[in-house]
């Protein structure tokens, strides 16, 4: 099915429509399956990447004729998961979602998972407003799970905008209502978080410490996404504490890992740190090397690949290689534009102004 739906597809009534209802069961039953990277069958879903817009145009089809079936708001909370893991980026179906009632029983996950899609574009304060209406829903229904889950990935916003001493205090509640639900592994991946957070408020040894206790925590099989993750702010850490070989073990271990089980987000990130580490110590040609390992981890996300851009003019900069800096940064900057990032396109119009000044 790889031309669009919408060029075949136009019944007046598309409830009564034989072909639209047999898709829909296809997409709906393929959308029902677990998206994680520990489990054996994540790469089989990136089918996602070619089919994506089809199922876009499917679900708009079916929320708008018929608004309140939660199975067709279900299998949007699942696509949009699965966009989020394969190929991040804004679907049209956010209005839509904010316009549910509050009742409404799949509202929450879908701001959840709405919420990890302007992560994808750098946009964190609409991140975190979606997280916190989120978290107000699951607070009223009583469902401590995801809670805690919420006040998680607040933690994550929070530090990204500038706020970890928030994301901390998150971050502790949402550890301290895994521990009591008795579910040690995801008490190990906010306490990631929290790391991180304690991290960017410049208390590093609090931040080694909940790594290492997220590490104590993890069953000897399986989690090794979280483990990578581990091992990952791990490296962020002792970097910070100016211990850059124990920062590169942890970065190598990390790496280890993600290729093992192709994360790629994963190998993107630590390839991205790997080269800023290298850049703060002046091997440039060490940092262009993670940076070229970092793009080609940068499949089907665009912000991602922006970074690792912007990154590039920085180290070619530095090796007064300005034509190739301008050339980087202008990428750049497309890409953040065509994304929205208001920040991003900022900073990389200050590295621009910075490069034209020293031609």
């Amino acid at each position: 099915m790889l031309a669009p739906l919408r060029d075949y597809l136009r019944p007046e009534d598309p409830m009564s429509s034989p072909l639209l209802g047999t898709t829909k069961e296809h997409y709906f039953s393929r959308l029902s399956v677990d998206v994680h990277p520990d489990e054996p069958n994540f790469g089989e879903l990136r089918w996602i990447i070619s089919e994506g817009m089809n199922v876009e145009y499917l679900l708009d089809v079916f929320t708008s004729v018929d608004a309140n079936p939660k199975s067709v708001w279900d299998a949007c909370a699942r696509f949009m998961e699965h966009i989020n893991w394969h190929k991040p980026r804004l679907v049209t179906l956010g209005p839509k979602v904010e316009t549910l009632p509050d009742d409404h029983p799949s509202k929450a996950q879908c701001l959840h998972w709405l919420a990890w899609l302007f992560d994808s574009v750098g946009n964190q304060a609409e991140r975190k407003r979606l997280f916190i209406h989120a978290l107000e829903l699951w607070r009223a229904q009583g469902n401590d799970y995801q809670v805690a889950q919420t006040l998680s990935e607040l933690c994550d916003a929070n530090q990204l905008i500038g706020l970890p001493k928030e994301g901390i205090r998150q971050g502790k509640e949402a550890s301290e209502i895994f521990e009591r639900l008795g579910d040690t592994a995801k008490q190990a991946d906010c306490l990631i978080e929290l790391a991180r957070s304690l991290h960017s408020d410049r208390q590093l040894d609090a931040a080694e410490e909940a790594v290492l206790h997220a590490i104590e925590l993890l069953p000897e099989k399986g989690k090794q996404l979280n483990l990578c993750q581990s091992h990952h702010t791990l490296g962020i850490i002792y970097h910070s504490k100016g211990n850059p070989e124990k920062a590169i073990h942890h970065f190598e271990v990390a790496l280890g890992i993600a290729s093992s089980l192709s994360y790629n987000k994963e190998l993107f990130w630590t390839h991205y740190c790997l080269a800023a580490l290298f850049r703060a110590r002046g091997s440039l040609e060490d940092a262009h090397g993670h940076i070229q390992h970092a793009k080609s981890h940068a499949v089907d996300d665009v912000y991602n690949l922006a970074r690792a851009s912007q990154l590039q003019a920085l180290v070619w900069e530095e090796q007064h290689m300005l034509e190739g800096a301008k050339s980087e940064g202008l990428r750049a900057l497309g890409m953040y534009e065509n994304l929205g990032a208001a920040d991003d396109v900022e900073d990389c119009r200050a590295i621009l102004r910075r490069i034209d000044r020293n031609a």
